[in-house]
């Protein structure tokens, strides 16, 4: 076959990926040890495609360790200094709508180069091996890394779906987490008016490797039988989703892509972010960890995003600052970056007020 446009002779393609609920990683994935101590087959297949990548030179920067330090103060914040991914990413596409058409003649994922795929990945069908079940998810390299193993997954490119969150991919980013022994493998979605930079459905994957408050703080219920809780002693206030394992991961995946539709319904914007982390009421005594899903609601904002300096998406609003420039790496203190953070987010009464409406949501 012929090389499609922007393909070299010789460039990889996509390997199949095929896992089945035996390939889930559910014991044993803390911050006890070294994280790459002991890699799971999804792991090694995702770093390994990533590696091969950069040394073949697909990213627009080659990603090397990064200057990162925990700010002075309770929230713990992980800045980290990140200046080529200032410099050298592809600029955001302006938002003008929470509801804004995916338009195939802006930059969209069906332009990436067949080496940017890294996998694809297909649940089992059964017991077996053979792939079954829903549509495959490709993983593809994000071309401007914030971390080592940043990827984006997506649903099929050519359907042309916006960036409206919906079920079945995340339901795929869930199971991803899972597929992972690193304790510090995040995902996480920006919605529009909340700095997706491009308005093509997909999902962030990275690896961070330094825990995070939004983990292990305990929440406040807001709908115990959903295990609906309200996070307020974190960085930025969340709604908390818990899946304690895989049989929780459809019924989550569904209430959080409900709770996300009412929020567009009310003219707000969202955020979304995934780890792994404690039970809502915080560490269990049996040492039990699922998996956490925050739900950020902000007020939208609209127009191309800012470039220079601090864009608050789904890393800021968990606690992770990824910084463009050495004198904010080295100045910033944690309470110029929670103001920062904050100014997007919605007032207390609002954000309780919202949280009884979804309660009731998904409680119907």
């Amino acid at each position: 076959m012929a090389a499609a446009a922007g393909e070299e002779p010789g460039d990889p393609g996509p390997e199949e990926f095929v896992y089945g609920e035996e390939d889930f990683i559910l014991q044993g994935v803390g911050w006890g040890g070294e994280p790459d101590s002991a890699p799971s087959r999804f792991d090694r297949a995702l770093l390994e495609c990533w590696n091969d990548r950069m040394e073949r030179g697909l990213f627009r920067y080659r990603l090397g360790p990064l200057p990162t330090r925990v700010l002075p103060g309770p929230m713990r914040l992980v800045a980290q200094l990140n200046v080529q991914r200032g410099t050298e990413r592809r600029p955001p596409q302006a938002v003008r709508s929470l509801r804004q058409p995916f338009d195939p003649a802006a930059f969209n994922f069906t332009r990436l180069r067949p080496a940017e795929v890294l996998l694809r990945l297909r649940r089992a069908e059964g017991g077996s091996r053979r792939p079954g079940g829903p549509d495959p998810l490709l993983v593809a390299i994000n071309a401007s890394p914030l971390e080592r193993g940043h990827v984006l997954l997506l649903p099929e490119p050519a359907r042309g779906l916006p960036q409206a969150l919906t079920a079945p991919l995340l339901r795929g980013g869930l199971e991803a987490a899972l597929l992972s022994a690193h304790p510090g493998l995040r995902l996480g979605f920006n919605g529009l008016g909340g700095c997706a930079s491009v308005n093509h459905l997909h999902l962030h994957a990275f690896y961070l490797g330094r825990p995070l408050l939004v983990e292990s703080a305990p929440a406040r219920p807001l709908c115990p039988p959903l295990r609906l809780g309200l996070l307020t002693a974190v960085p930025a206030p969340a709604f908390l989703f818990y899946a304690a394992g895989p049989a929780d991961l459809q019924a989550v995946a569904r209430d959080v892509c409900r709770a996300a539709e009412h929020l567009t319904d009310a003219g707000l914007a969202y955020n979304v972010f995934i780890t792994r982390g404690d039970p809502p009421g915080g560490p269990g005594a049996d040492g039990e960890r699922g998996l956490r899903v925050l739900l950020w609601a902000r007020r939208p904002s609209f127009g191309a995003k800012a470039s220079a300096s601090f864009n608050v998406a789904l890393c800021e609003l968990a606690g992770y600052l990824p910084l463009p420039a050495a004198d904010l790496f080295q100045e910033i203190t944690e309470d110029e970056a929670l103001r920062a953070i904050r100014e997007h987010l919605l007032p207390e009464p609002q954000l309780l007020r919202l949280g009884e409406d979804l309660a009731r949501l998904l409680a119907g």
